[in-house]
């Protein structure tokens, strides 16, 4: 009473309008207006949550605002949480590989433009080759080109393989009639039973029987029986000349469909050969240089035009005897006339005729370059019919000069009989000149 206003138990005049002890209205434990009761939440608090509405605060006085916190809210209930895409984040592994492998490849084609750039820029890299023009004849294979030769004759060429006691024995061959006949060389087929196998050029075999063999001219039948063959197609081998191009085709050293190029080196080329104890064989050989190993032999020679000049037999060699011959470019091949002959023959009779002069030779040459003297002559054979005499020497026979005893014998045998030829000879010291009818041997 007295000039303090007490009604209310509030002093305007204390600072933050703290409340004055034994206030009636607001003692402790009495709430506020609006507010909760102190001691339950908002006894430590100098205002209640709704002191700002409160018409009796002092608008300068200072205040704190107390805000309840919200009431806890079950876990499973929570909002799904919110990721700002602006946001720095780790990437995953499939990223980084992403990113890696683009990195790489982008790496590796700029490395690429580079040096492509670098080698055309810089000029270190000239263009290599003319620029094309047509194919040269020989690389177009035409059908007289080697390629086209060895792709006419191939068909028709054949491997022989024939078994014995002693082992198998491998040669070549080639079809001559449509009926399955096939020439090879006796040495081929000569230790076997009579019985071969031939395998084709396909790869394809038949059994073989050997149909007849003529030891010393070194020729062979064989008949197969086989469909669709192919037979070559026969050459003279008295029109040929030295330096010829011709091929060699068979299976040398077990090598099946070998082609081999070269030339007529020689011809005439009268030699001897044959195997200790077997039968010794005579030819007036067509030399030539293309390349003729063992597995060779029966196989055909063949000239430009793809036609059988000759069939290949034997080969020169360094080696001692017993040792395995190879290639030194010196092969011989039996002229495919006189092949063909006595083909004809053993198809024919069952055995070859052997053309003879009827007169024997000596052991020895005479002198070099100096003919072969006769040693003995048959009465009524050819030569006796043409007036040769024992002691006579023959020079030449058809215009080939004779220097060996050899060279008579394997002159005559290349002829066919009946054929007409020409013989050179001196008796004493005078040469005369007379022609000889040839015949076939008696056997």
């Amino acid at each position: 009473m007295g000039g303090t206003d007490v009604t209310d138990g509030w002093d305007w005049r204390r600072p933050g309008g703290t409340p004055v002890p034994g206030d009636p209205a607001r003692g402790p434990g009495r709430p506020a207006p609006g507010g909760p009761p102190q001691g339950a939440g908002g006894e430590n608090s100098p205002w209640w949550s709704d002191a700002l509405a409160d018409p009796w605060r002092d608008p300068y006085a200072p205040a704190a605002v107390v805000v309840p916190a919200p009431a806890p809210t079950d876990p499973g209930s929570e909002p799904e949480p919110v990721v700002d895409p602006d946001a720095p984040h780790r990437p995953g592994i499939r990223q980084v590989v992403l990113i890696s492998l683009i990195t790489a490849l982008l790496a590796g084609s700029l490395g690429s433009a580079l040096t492509y750039a670098l080698l055309r820029g810089g000029g270190s890299v000239p263009t290599l080759g003319a620029q094309a023009g047509q194919a040269p004849a020989l690389a177009q294979r035409k059908p007289d080109s080697l390629a086209g030769v060895a792709e006419k004759v191939l068909p028709s060429v054949v491997t022989v393989r024939v078994a014995s006691l002693g082992g198998t024995s491998e040669g070549s061959g080639f079809v001559v009639s449509a009926d399955g006949h096939i020439i090879t060389n006796d040495h081929v087929v000569a230790d076997g039973p009579g019985k071969a196998t031939v395998i084709f050029n396909d790869g394809s075999t038949a059994p073989g029987t050997v149909v007849g063999q003529d030891p010393e001219s070194d020729i062979a039948v064989i008949k197969v029986a086989k469909s669709g063959l192919k037979p070559v197609e026969f050459g003279d081998s008295d029109a040929l000349a030295v330096g010829d191009p011709v091929l060699a085709v068979g299976s040398p050293l077990s090598l099946a469909n070998t082609v081999t190029a070269g030339i007529v080196s020689a011809l005439d080329r009268t030699m001897q050969a044959g195997e200790p104890g077997g039968p010794t064989r005579y030819y007036a050989a067509i030399q030539t240089d293309a390349a003729v190993n063992h597995g060779n032999s029966g196989g055909p020679l063949v000239d430009g035009a793809g036609r059988v000049v000759g069939v290949n037999s034997t080969i020169k060699s360094l080696v001692a005897d017993g040792q395995e011959a190879g290639n030194i470019g010196l092969a011989f091949a039996i002229p495919i006339n006189q092949a063909k002959r006595v083909t004809e023959d053993i198809i024919g009779t069952g055995k070859a005729r052997r053309t003879v002069i009827g007169a024997q030779v000596g052991g020895t040459a005479v002198a070099p370059g100096a003919g072969v003297r006769l040693n003995a002559v048959e009465p009524a054979g050819p030569a006796a019919a043409a007036g040769l005499k024992t002691g006579d020497v023959v020079l030449r026979l058809d215009g080939h000069p004779l220097t060996e005893p050899i060279d008579l014998v394997a002159l005559v045998r290349k002829y066919a009989p009946g054929s007409v030829v020409t013989v050179e000879y001196r008796r004493g010291s005078a040469r005369q000149s007379t022609s000889v009818t040839l015949a076939a041997d008696a056997k």
